[in-house]
């Protein structure tokens, strides 16, 4: 029996999986999707094209469109009726698991859910709106787009700035290597899962507050800077009382986060009314991060300049983890058939630390 490993709280820098999906460059400040730089597909390509790179390494066909279904019940909580429903759908297609059925009816299946994950958040999304009809078929069906029909089956509308945000936010999420949702979404894989339960437990990661949703924490700091007018003093006093400035630092990056760069560039194109105190809240924190930590890079990452588009679109805080499913099928579909050709069960050690040998009188 070989050794077990040390200990890595986290599992931090441990190498559980080899993967061609996704190469994030630590020191480069670059992102690239089988090898295409992410700044080569914003505003080139739509996000159903870029799901179509992640999954079968072509933009053609990419993600279809979702086939015609109806939810059970929607609460308006969009994260907890993706998970359900899902999960539901396992049953309602009777979805084989993944170690009877072929890659091909795999990728099938998962294309299928994640565009299934799009038109139920939308449809959440507009439950929690107050509304109680949906949005005739044919007039979503007029978007050009997955990210237009989103906006199409949630208001009926789709304003062009608020396609540009989504898609380009999107895209730059689609995929990030091994983080907590991918990594659940291989590990219920490798049990031979149907794609519907390893979808479904990935999207469950994003309950919690540490993956997913941290673009939500970011306009009040922004607006309370606005308000304050002293981004400086703002971050100081944060920061001396020990509290987190929400959006700076990775724990792969140590360079720029590429994908940071890229929606800060959108933010500005797309005129964001917030735009000014986001750059003086960002000036003010990387200088103050630097003199507080030379010793490590913290630099803005993603969920800063995420949270600035995101707004754009006039998407409420609450729906923030949702956007971030519908971005992230495209990885999370990319990962469950690559862990299907590895078919090998995911089976990490654990380390006893409880209490030696003892009788069950000694037990209180």
């Amino acid at each position: 029996m070989s050794e077990v490993a040390d200990f890595k709280p986290g599992l931090e820098g441990v190498v559980a999986v080899e993967t061609e999906i996704a190469e994030p460059d630590r020191e480069g400040g670059a992102l690239r999707y089988r090898g295409v730089d992410i700044e080569e597909l914003v505003g080139h390509v739509p996000y159903e094209k870029v799901w179509g790179l992640l999954v079968d390494e072509s933009l053609e066909p990419g993600m279809p469109e979702p086939d015609p279904y109806e939810p059970v019940e929607l609460t308006g909580s969009a994260p907890a009726d993706a998970q359900a429903e899902i999960a539901r759908l396992s049953g309602v297609w009777e979805l084989g698991k993944m170690t009877d059925i072929s890659d091909e009816q795999a990728r099938d299946d998962l294309g299928r859910l994640s565009a299934q994950v799009m038109s139920i958040v939308a449809r959440s999304a507009r439950v929690a709106d107050g509304h109680t009809d949906s949005v005739p078929d044919d007039v979503v069906a007029a978007g050009k787009t997955a990210a237009e029909r989103f906006l199409l089956r949630w208001r009926g509308e789709a304003d062009p700035r608020h396609v540009t945000a989504i898609d380009t936010y999107w895209i730059c999420t689609a995929e990030h290597g091994l983080n907590a949702s991918t990594f659940t979404a291989r590990v219920a894989t490798s049990t031979g899962a149907d794609a519907g339960a390893a979808m479904s437990a990935a999207i469950g990661t994003l309950s919690g507050p540490l993956h997913g949703g941290a673009p939500a924490h970011v306009i009040p700091m922004i607006d309370e800077v606005a308000e304050a007018q002293d981004a400086e003093k703002y971050v100081d006093d944060l920061l001396s009382r020990g509290d987190r400035i929400m959006g700076f630092g990775h724990r792969v990056y140590r360079a720029e986060d590429p994908r940071a760069r890229l929606l800060s560039r959108t933010a500005d194109e797309l005129g964001s009314s917030r735009v000014e105190s986001a750059r003086a809240l960002e000036s003010a924190a990387l200088s103050a991060l630097q003199e507080r930590h030379p010793e490590r890079v913290l630099a803005t990452n993603v969920e800063y300049w995420a949270a600035i588009v995101l707004d754009v679109a006039d998407i409420p805080a609450k729906l923030t983890p949702a956007m971030f499913a519908c971005a992230r099928v495209a990885g999370w579909s990319a990962h469950i058939l690559e862990q299907k050709r590895v078919a090998r069960l995911i089976r990490p050690s654990a380390r006893y630390t409880g209490p030696g040998p003892r009788s069950l009188s000694d037990v209180g």
